[in-house]
């Protein structure tokens, strides 16, 4: 079982759309994921719970009143289960904060799933900051996916998360912590400067990020307000076909084994 954090410090850049359209792409590629919505804005649990904020989150994990395995619920996806945010959770950057243990609780709520090996993949939808929760995220992650805006602004939190990563290392919370790789998104291919961002980012990162590209379209946006994964909403539309498409390149990089620690300090 591998725990991926998807993250990005910087907001509005397909953090969530990714989360949600990843974990449904890869459960119908028949592997068993649980996506963990460790956002307080609850995106991702708004989506896939059809009883949003009646079930317990991560949070009573985190302080540890529940187990993670007790938190999981199940969705109308086969093979994809949850472990929902609330409004609760906003509270934990607070809380945890105070326990001696801060840095490791997410880590240690993996400990037990991890032991009953009832997933494939934990994927992490992590909230856009670099607060106790991101900072949980990468300690308990196996590999980190950076989704990036194809715009020249949205590189410049890169360079920041780059660095919490490293620290991470280097206080031997997540020494082996790594890159599972940096993926594109909303690209219109209309505009001159989505096509020049992405050589750049390509030519500077090489082989860290995905090939596959998720294109800007407003099924996106649709998707979520009818409670629904762009798999369900738009079954062949341009969005859908590139996380099937993003799904297989994901499933071949862990076969290979790709994972990037210092590529991103080139």
């Amino acid at each position: 079982m591998k725990v991926i954090a998807i993250t990005n410090q910087k907001g509005g850049v397909g953090k969530t759309t990714t989360s949600v359209n990843l974990a449904a792409a890869l459960a119908e590629k028949k592997s068993r994921i649980l996506l963990v919505d460790i956002d307080p804005q609850g995106s991702a649990t708004s989506v896939l719970d059809s009883k949003e904020n009646e079930n317990p989150s991560i949070y009573s994990a985190l302080i540890g009143e529940k187990s993670a395995a007790e938190l999981v619920i199940s969705t109308r996806i086969k093979n994809l289960s949850l472990i929902p945010s609330n409004l609760d959770l906003a509270g934990a950057e607070i809380e945890v904060a105070r326990m001696d243990d801060h840095m490791m609780r997410l880590r240690t709520c993996f400990e037990g799933l991890r032991k009953q090996s009832l997933f494939d993949y934990i994927l992490l939808d992590c909230p856009p900051s670099l607060g106790i929760l991101m900072s949980n995220a990468l300690a308990a992650a196996d590999e980190i996916l950076v989704p990036i805006q194809c715009e020249y602004y949205a590189l410049e939190g890169l360079g920041l998360l780059m660095e919490v990563t490293d620290r991470i290392r280097a206080s031997g919370a997540n020494p082996t912590l790594s890159i599972s790789g940096l993926l594109l998104t909303m690209f219109d291919s209309r505009t001159n400067l989505n096509p020049a961002v992405e050589k750049e980012v390509r030519s500077h990162f090489q082989d860290v990020v995905y090939k596959s590209v998720i294109p800007r379209t407003v099924r996106f946006a649709e998707a979520p307000s009818h409670g629904k994964t762009i798999f369900e909403h738009d079954p062949h539309g341009s969005g859908t076909l590139a996380y099937r498409k993003l799904a297989k390149e994901f499933l071949d990089r862990q076969k290979q084994g790709m994972a990037f620690v210092n590529k991103t300090d080139q």
